[in-house]
């Protein structure tokens, strides 16, 4: 347990104990490693096998995906369980932070396909140590002083938003820029970086994470007159075990399938993981019928609205992680990211301002940490410094990149293929591994490429095509692209160029640069909603389910009507990005409305000794939304090709705003449900 000697023996840091802001810097780490992995995934596996990727559809790549973000929600719980009873809070983070960093390690050796899936299951154990404890460390310090604790978890948030937000920014432009390696192994450069500061300063935090004494377990604690333990039977455990396992398998058999082509779920010749998962689900309901049955009326009511909020959250989820697959994959495709003239001398400054200030914010709370603690823990902060000069020198070399890159016109043949009766000709790109045919009517084509470098008019550059668009390589990427393909037994997809004309004051923003608007609109209006809901117009729980979702619905909207344009066919088009950073506002102001209170909520609505249980439920729930999130978002190319862009977007406009507005529409029986819970 933490003493008020343990606080501020380390000093404070902007009114708040050091041992906040060691923790605040490891999440922060851990989040960029996290969201800068997650940033570039789905390009990487989409991507064309001549720059490193994998060449995989878009099913394929989010059927992955999903089964990887469901399954970093699912191993928390053990990690948590483990970590309580067993090893405790510090031995778990060292345990996963290490593991994480192995798995990132071995993701950026993603030229052999086993590395990946080495790694990404490394991530996904090693997450399941770390992810819950970090907060039950603060929980911990703060235990003495719960007038602090908002404040606390208020800090500690922002840590959590500025590393997804460098994450996504800086392995994302060199994912995209550079090399896909080097970009999961930056993710795993900071993961060590880390794990290395919290180890070397774990004693500014006393007995606080150490392995629990058994002195400390407390009797459970009935909340209210009628209350009544609800112990587990054996049905009840074997419903556990039944749900769990058929849950879990059917996650992992999902990409399998798909991908590998081996159906585990397939006896002969008939898939069974329609029935199989609706036997997962049964299992699921009976136990849930079977507890909540058994529970006093008020506990029974509660558990009811808890289920109500559960069914909401999967549906908010599946349509939110969109960001990291189908709504990269439409900044990738389908949006217009070079900006010319005024836009991209604005687009740099506010590139500048968005990257620079807020690390600058950061280094001065690290500055005034290193104030508090240099001298007891010099060689962990000499680490949390090291990483720092890396922030600034990537900053800095991007920023670089940026100014100094030159829009350059260039001109390639292309043999044009007569298209069917009625619609325009297509063209297919001649690459150096063909000869085209006398026959064969060959014309001059024109693109634009953005890169640093001494080009002018004149010079030959090399091209390729990845998913339809037109990218520069260089020397070493054209000879690492030739050996890439000769090794999958193909020719080589490098398309022979010339510089025709040096454009002016054009900048290419890179499809996952949209990701940061999320962590970047968090920052900027969590203060704002946390003084709504301490003011009187604080609205009810049901009421602000409804608006994170309705929200959410008309983020999409905006997406669908931007998508209109598009015709069906298209799988290459060039809408303004207005649309996305539309969705992205309206995408962070639900989840603001939505994520922060959820967990409040189940709280104050379950008696004390059932919040671990719920907290566990509540991650299944995330957990089955992040796996919708991948089968819906695989399909976008099917819907796309049948319907139309708009229509893929409109699902998941109609689905979350009707789930809003039903959730506004039972606020009474909600708020009858709960029991004057506010």
């Amino acid at each position: 347990m933490a003493d008020k000697h343990l606080l501020t023996s380390a000093g404070t840091v902007i009114g708040h104990p050091s041992q906040l802001f060691v923790l605040f810097f490891t999440e922060m780490w851990e989040r960029f490693s996290y969201y800068g992995m997650r940033a570039i995934l789905v390009l990487f596996l989409v991507s064309s096998i001549g720059i490193g990727g994998w060449d995989w559809t878009s099913k394929e790549a989010l059927s992955l995906y999903g089964t990887y973000t469901s399954l970093v929600y699912l191993t928390p719980i053990v990690g948590g369980y483990l970590a309580d009873k067993f090893i405790g809070y510090r031995k778990a983070v060292i345990i996963g932070a290490i593991i994480m960093t192995l798995g990132h390690a071995s993701m950026a050796m993603e030229f052999h396909k086993m590395f990946m899936f080495i790694g990404i299951g490394l991530l996904i154990i090693g997450n399941g140590f770390f992810k819950p404890n970090m907060t039950s460390m603060i929980s911990h310090l703060y235990k003495d002083f719960p007038e602090k604790k908002d404040g606390a978890y208020t800090i500690f948030y922002m840590g959590v938003n500025a590393g997804a937000f460098l994450g996504i920014l800086l392995c994302g432009y060199i994912g995209e820029k550079v090399s896909w390696s080097y970009g999961f192994g930056l993710a795993g450069i900071f993961m060590l970086l880390g794990c290395l500061q919290f180890y070397l300063a774990q004693a500014i935090f006393g007995d606080v994470g150490i392995k629990p004494l058994k002195t400390e377990v407390e009797e459970p604690k009935l909340e209210f007159e009628g209350d009544r333990l609800n112990p587990f039977t054996k049905v009840d455990m074997i419903l556990i075990a039944i749900s769990a396992f058929i849950g879990v398998t059917w996650i992992i058999n999902d990409p399998i399938s798909k991908i590998g082509g081996t159906n585990l779920l397939s006896f002969g010749g008939t898939d069974i993981s329609g029935y199989y998962i609706l036997v997962g689900l049964f299992a699921f309901l009976g136990l849930l019928i079977s507890r909540i049955s058994r529970y006093p009326r008020q506990t029974r009511d509660r558990m009811l609205a808890i289920i109500i909020f559960a069914i909401m959250t999967v549906c908010f989820w599946t349509c939110f992680e969109q960001a990291g697959g189908s709504m990269t994959l439409f900044a990738n495709d389908y949006t217009e990211r070079v900006m010319s003239g005024t836009w991209a001398t604005v687009f740099n400054i506010i590139n500048i301002l968005i990257t620079v200030v807020p690390v600058a914010i950061i280094t001065y709370v690290l500055w005034k940490l290193f104030g508090q603690t240099f001298s007891k823990y010099r060689l962990s902060n000499l680490f949390l410094a090291a990483s720092f000069v890396i922030i600034w020198g990537l900053i800095f070399w991007m920023i670089n990149r940026n100014l100094n890159s030159k829009a350059m016109l260039v001109q390639y043949d292309a043999i044009e293929v007569k298209g069917e009766y009625g619609k325009d000709p297509e063209y297919t790109y001649v690459t150096e591994s063909m000869t085209p045919a006398a026959t064969d009517k060959i014309v001059q084509k024109e693109t634009t490429i953005i890169e640093p470098g001494d080009f002018g008019p004149g010079d030959k550059v090399n091209i390729i095509e990845v998913r339809n668009k037109l990218i520069f390589l260089n020397e070493d990427k054209s000879s690492r692209a030739r050996q890439l393909v000769a090794e999958e037994g193909k020719a080589s997809p490098i398309i022979q160029a010339q510089i025709t004309k040096i454009k002016k004051n054009e900048v290419e923003i890179t499809a996952t640069w949209f990701g940061i608007l999320n962590s970047l609109f968090i920052i900027m209006f969590a203060p704002l909603f946390s003084r709504w809901w301490e003011s009187k117009y604080n609205p009810s729980a049901a009421t602000k389910y409804g608006l994170g979702l309705i929200l959410l619905g008309i983020g999409f909207g905006a997406l669908a009507f931007g998508s209109m344009s598009i015709p069906p066919e298209a799988k290459v088009a060039a809408v303004s990005v207005l649309w996305l950073v539309l969705a992205y506002l309206f995408h962070t102001l639900g989840e603001l409305c939505l994520s922060p209170v959820s967990l409040s909520y189940i709280s104050k609505l379950v008696p004390g000794r059932m919040i671990a249980l719920m907290f566990g439920v509540w991650y299944v729930a995330i957990a089955i939304g992040n796996k919708s999130a991948g089968l819906l978002g695989g399909s976008i190319e099917e819907i796309t090709a049948e319907y139309s862009l708009t229509t893929f977007f409109l699902i998941f406009t109609i689905v979350p705003i009707g789930l809003g507005l039903l959730s506004i529409v039972l606020n009474p029986l909600i708020k009858k449900l709960m029991h004057g819970v506010t």
